[in-house]
């Protein structure tokens, strides 16, 4: 289900792969069973596909991984957290254009990317 650009995370490469990434990190909390996860794939595939180099993307499965979403306090899916140096720099809940995304990025990186 994830992009070219996009890799899976889970509860235990969780610390490691975003907490300790030298690169911001967008993670895309998602279930199968979720149209809406489903709706917003695309976008932040494109969006990963965007602003390669510049911040890595990945996703992570609430039904398969507990400890993750509970400890962000994620109770309700599609949820787009971003993370910076280790902590969460800004959240999107909810089905929302690739637009919003990418002032998220921008806001917290600081660079526009002209695809």
């Amino acid at each position: 289900m994830a992009g070219q650009f996009v890799s899976e995370v889970n509860d235990s490469n969780f610390e490691q792969d975003v907490l300790k990434s030298d690169q911001p990190v967008l993670v895309d909390f998602w279930a199968a069973w979720c149209g809406p996860c489903r709706a917003l794939a695309p976008a932040v595939d494109e969006v990963a596909t965007e602003y390669q180099g510049k911040i890595k993307v990945m996703k992570m499965d609430v039904d398969k991984n507990s400890a993750t979403p509970s400890r962000f306090g994620i109770r309700g899916i599609p949820a787009l957290l971003l993370f910076k140096d280790g902590k969460v720099a800004d959240q999107i809940v909810g089905l929302v254009p690739k637009d919003t995304i990418a002032q998220s990025i921008t806001k917290v990186i600081g660079a526009k990317v002209t695809a």
